[in-house]
Formats: structure tokens, C-alpha cells, sequence
């Protein structure tokens, strides 16, 4: 049997999570679905310090449990899935997910978006102890250190010129001899004291998993085969991100990259919104994404409340005219 909501929210990052609070304290009984990764990515995240409130900072995954138990406080519904499928052509709105069929008058999406690995067992295994995809979340924990940074566009030597506010030593390591990253990006770096630059090559192996720490990295450099050992304290994956938007290719606006295109969290399908990374390709912080998440519901409900607050007149225009 289908279950029949007000508003449905996919996704239980910082986005979800605070757009579930607001739901459910204007009383919308909200239902999060939450896919596989409850949480979002702050679940990988150790040390959260610019999350306000936390004098001493928060362990991400212990943020998000808070958040959770205060959406659950107020009536919010949570299903530990995956949305499989969404038909947005026309409201109520449909969601499928393995085991239910949700039908939904509003659908707030904040899927989120992934940043893009290596694909290697260490990389995976120091996540959050060294190994990082953030360095405005992160940079701080990396005072007078020795880092990498991975990538050649503007996003990573962006976050390369930033973590030389901390760090004593940061070097770029690229595969390809010359960088994709726009000429000023580029000219920047280079003329940046603290950035060193290893090109030609490729992370073959991060050290040291036997520690839960990184203490080296292993490089391969591509054109010689030739493998050097570096002692670093910490890498910065910045090889891009993709959004989670696979379910709605078709049915809502998307940018060239993949992101939802909203007006502020309006979509292109009325009765739809979007908050969080899934529609963010600037900012992709926690707080920006719960702010996003805040208005999508307020959106929501305001939504919901117009066309009510009109249905009894509508109703009625109907009888008269049927009645005439």
C-alpha cells in the first residue's frame, strides 16, 4: 500500500535533516528517505569546527545523529533506503524506493553531491585521519604540516593557494604536464612560495593504514613507471565532485556539470525543491547546505499552505458551476 505525504525529502545530510526540522515543526509530518549513506558526507568527517554552536567542535557523524534525533523529536518519518525511481511529471509526485511507493504533494531533493576518490584502498581506509576531499573544511587541522593536494583544475590549486594559510609545505600533484585549470588560477599558484608542483604522475599508494594516519605517499610517475616514496601528513583529493542527479535527468533542469538549476531552491518543477550540494557547486558546506535546507522547507510549507488556504474557495466555484 502507498504511502500518502505532505512533503518528502530525499536525502539526511545537514540539507535534509534541517529542511525535516522545519517540516515537521510547521507540522507536515515530512518522511526523509534517507539512502545508503545516512548522513551525508559529513558521516566521514572527524573533526567538524565551523559548524556554529560547537565551542569545542563536533565529530561529524555525532552532528548528524543530533540533527536526526531533533528532526525525529518533532514527528519526521525516516526510511533507510534508496529513492530508485521519481516520476515529477505531474503532483502528487511519486517516489519509489526498493520496498515502498511514496506519493507526495512537495518533494524537497538534497541528494546531495559526491566528491570524486581515487579509488584506492587507503584512500578509503585514512578518510577523515589525513585523507580529505575538503580543505576549507579541513585546512585548519593541518597548521605547519606537509601536504598534497590532487588535481589540476582551478578547484584544486584553489585549494591549494587556501591550505597555504596553514600548511608549511603544499605541493600539487598532477597526472598530465600541463594543468586544466584557467591561466590565472595557474600563474597564481605558481607564484606562491609554499606550492611546489609534481607533475606527470599519480597517487599509487597512501601510507600509513597499520598507523590510522597518513604519514607518506607512494607516487607513480606515468611517462618512466618510476615509483617515489614522499613523507607528507595529510592529502586533499580535489579531482571534482558529481552530483547526485542521475534520478532526475529529464525531469528537472540541470547544468552542464550535473547540478540542479534552481531559483533560489525553487526547481523547474513547481511543488519541487532542491537544497544542499545537489544544487551548490560554490560554496558545498554544511552550513550553507542546512541554510538551503531551512528555505526549501519554508518553501514547501508556504506552498502547501496557499493552495489550501484557496481549495475550499475552488471547491466551491466548481459546485456553482456544476450546480448551474
Amino acid at each position: 500500500m502507498a504511502i500518502r505525504k505532505k512533503l518528502t525529502i530525499l536525502g539526511s545530510g545537514s540539507a535534509g535533516l534541517t529542511a525535516a526540522i522545519y517540516a515537521a515543526r510547521a507540522n507536515l509530518e515530512p518522511l526523509v528517505i534517507q539512502g545508503l549513506q545516512a548522513g551525508g558526507q559529513l558521516t566521514i568527517t572527524t573533526d567538524v569546527e565551523n559548524f556554529p554552536g560547537f565551542t569545542d567542535g563536533i565529530q561529524g557523524p555525532q552532528l548528524m545523529e543530533q540533527m536526526q534525533k531533533q528532526a525525529e523529536r518533532f514527528g519526521t518519518q525516516f526510511i533507510y533506503d534508496n529513492a530508485d525511481s521519481v516520476d515529477l511529471s505531474k503532483r502528487p509526485f511519486i517516489v519509489r524506493t526498493s520496498h515502498e511507493e511514496i506519493i507526495t504533494d512537495t518533494l524537497i531533493v538534497c541528494t546531495g553531491a559526491s566528491a570524486k576518490l581515487l579509488g584506492i584502498e587507503s584512500e578509503t581506509k585514512l578518510m577523515g585521519h589525513g585523507v580529505s576531499a575538503c580543505a576549507t573544511c579541513d585546512g585548519f587541522f593541518f597548521k605547519d604540516k606537509e601536504v598534497f593536494v590532487v588535481g589540476g583544475g582551478d578547484t584544486a590549486l584553489e585549494e591549494a593557494v587556501f591550505l597555504t594559510r596553514f600548511a608549511k609545505q603544499v605541493t600539487v600533484v598532477h597526472r598530465r604536464d600541463a594543468f586544466r585549470a584557467s591561466a590565472i588560477m595557474v600563474n597564481r599558484a605558481k607564484q606562491n612560495s609554499k606550492v611546489k608542483f609534481i607533475l606527470d604522475s599519480v597517487i599509487e599508494e597512501i601510507e600509513d593504514i597499520s598507523k590510522g594516519e597518513v604519514t607518506g605517499v607512494k607516487l607513480r610517475n606515468i611517462k618512466t613507471n618510476q615509483i617515489t616514496q614522499h613523507k607528507i601528513d595529510g592529502i586533499f583529493i580535489a579531482i571534482g565532485h558529481k552530483p547526485n542527479t542521475d534520478l532526475f535527468q529529464g525531469q528537472l533542469e540541470l547544468t552542464e556539470t550535473g547540478y540542479i538549476v534552481t531559483q533560489g531552491v525553487k526547481t523547474s518543477v513547481p511543488g519541487v525543491f532542491a537544497a544542499g550540494d545537489v544544487q551548490d557547486e560554490l560554496y558545498r558546506q554544511a552550513i550553507t547546505a542546512a541554510g538551503s535546507g531551512c528555505a526549501a522547507a519554508l518553501e514547501a510549507q508556504w506552498l502547501l499552505e496557499s493552495e489550501e488556504s484557496h481549495a475550499p474557495a475552488d471547491k466551491k466555484k466548481v459546485e456553482k458551476q456544476v450546480v448551474g
